[in-house]
Parts: structure tokens; C-alpha cells; sequence
């Protein structure tokens, strides 16, 4: 039996991928906000699978709280000796900046602070695996220079484009510091390769929800459909870096210090936390 462990499970693509595996008889623990939305899932799934109420596994957290981060770490750190799959699936769409309690723009927290807790503190769990793999849903293809090194919360010159950038170049860097401690492991970032009709988590213009309820459900998949290439990842997983659009596979972003930019990136980020 293998552990999957999903953060952002309760809703959307994260959702459907827990059901699938819980469904497949794997071990799936979700991360998230809502108990409530876990419940649901786990109940829903135990009704066609019996077993499967012992196999889910609920972790309360908010992902934009460095905190709730490391403490859902910790646990799993804690309770699990391997991690066969970790899936980064969270996601909370913010327009304009947000600081946090702990002080952290809220969007750089959520889609990069904790998920880099989570792939360098949960390496030798992953390294016990087999076939180790982490798919990261961080659209990939932003630009090689698009992270601001002085700046990297943004303080200045805060725009959803920039920060959506900076976010999903830095998922990209953090693949090479976590395929170089371990050759083993698949590091996927993966985008959707269209609309995915699911729940529009976040606070966000007018513009982009009327886009979103009007053209998702016209031209977006389903959860379940969406999900599909992500199944066939991480059931057969390949060492090292990709990136993919749906099913298809995209180059990897190269720029000229890529090796270097992570390990000071990685350096920023130890500071801060």
C-alpha cells in the first residue's frame, strides 16, 4: 500500500485525486482548511469502499501560515516512516497583495514558503519510497529571471502577474535542490491543459469570476478527467525534472544560473524560516 498525501485535498483536482486513491486502495492523507469537506469525501468514499475510512487520514491547516505548514510536517514526520507521492495541490488565488498574521505576503506563503517546507523537510520520507515522486501544480514555464532576489515578497511593485511568475519559477528551482539530495525522485510541475470545472478558491476582480463561471463550465473537464495524466505520473513516476500541460510534456525552463539561483534561493528562504 502506498502513501498518498495531498495538500489542497479537499477541493478541485485535490479532491479527485484522493478519492481516485482511495478508491485504488492506497493511503491517502489530505491537508487542509476544511474537516467539514474531509468528512464528506471520506464518507462518500468509505460508502463504495469500506475500507477506505481507514485508509484517509485528515491533517487541519491553513497553508498560507508558515506555521500550519511546519506543524502539518511535523506530524507527518511523526506518524509516517515513507511518503510514496506528495501532491501540492493548495491554492487560494489573491489579485492584490495580502500580508499574513506571521507577517509573509500571503500568496508567496501558500505557494512557496510552505511547499518548499514540505519537499526539503519530508526528503528522507520520500527518499524510503521506491519510486518517490512530487507533483507540484505550479504552472510551469515562467521566465528564468522571474524572481526578484531582493524582493522576494514583493513589497514593492506587488502585481498579480509578477507574483503569479515569481511563484511558479521558484517550484521550478526548487526541483533541482530536491533531485540533486535525491536522484531517485520524479519532480513534476504541472499545469492544466485547459478549464477545470471545480470551485474558484480565492479573492479575486470581477473579471476573473465571471470568467470563471461563465467559461468553466462551458469549456472546462471535469476534476476526474482533469486528473488523469496526473494519475498515469504518479503511478509510474521518472527520476528527475519535468513539466508538463495536461498529458503533454513542456522543456524545462533553462537559464543561465539555474543551479545557483536555487541554492540562493534556498538560502533566502532558510533565513526567513
Amino acid at each position: 500500500m502506498r502513501t498518498i498525501v495531498i495538500t489542497g485535498g479537499t477541493d478541485g483536482m485535490g479532491a479527485a485525486l484522493a478519492r481516485h486513491y482511495l478508491a485504488a486502495g492506497q493511503r491517502v492523507v489530505v491537508i487542509g482548511r476544511s474537516g467539514a469537506k474531509f468528512d464528506a469525501l471520506a464518507t462518500t468514499a468509505a460508502r463504495r469502499h469500506p475500507s477506505a475510512s481507514d485508509r484517509a487520514e485528515f491533517i487541519a491547516a491553513d497553508l498560507s501560515l508558515v506555521a500550519d505548514s511546519r506543524r502539518a510536517v511535523e506530524h507527518l514526520r511523526e506518524n509516517d516512516d515513507q511518503i510514496d507521492a506528495l501532491v501540492l495541490a493548495a491554492s487560494f488565488i489573491r489579485q492584490r497583495r495580502h500580508v499574513t498574521p506571521e507577517g509573509h505576503e500571503a500568496s508567496w506563503s501558500l505557494f512557496f514558503l510552505g511547499k518548499y517546507l514540505f519537499v526539503t523537510r519530508l526528503a528522507d520520507l520520500l527518499r524510503a519510497s521506491d519510486r518517490p515522486v512530487i507533483v507540484n501544480m505550479a504552472v510551469p514555464g515562467a521566465r528564468a529571471d522571474a524572481i526578484d532576489f531582493d524582493d522576494l515578497e514583493m513589497v514593492d511593485g506587488f502585481t498579480f502577474k509578477r507574483s503569479n511568475a515569481q511563484q511558479r519559477r521558484a517550484n521550478e528551482l526548487l526541483g533541482i535542490l530536491a533531485t540533486e539530495q535525491n536522484p531517485d525522485l520524479g519532480y513534476i510541475t504541472w499545469g492544466p491543459d485547459r478549464l477545470v470545472r471545480s470551485s474558484f478558491a480565492g479573492e479575486v476582480g470581477i473579471g476573473m469570476k465571471v470568467a470563471a463561471a461563465v467559461f468553466a463550465p462551458l469549456l472546462g473537464r471535469s476534476p476526474e478527467d482533469a486528473i488523469r495524466p496526473i494519475v498515469d505520473i504518479i503511478d509510474a513516476p521518472a527520476p528527475g525534472r519535468a513539466a508538463y500541460r495536461g498529458a503533454s510534456t513542456l522543456p524545462l525552463t533553462v537559464g543561465a544560473h539555474d543551479e545557483k539561483d536555487a541554492i540562493r534561493l534556498a538560502s533566502a528562504v532558510e533565513k526567513v524560516l
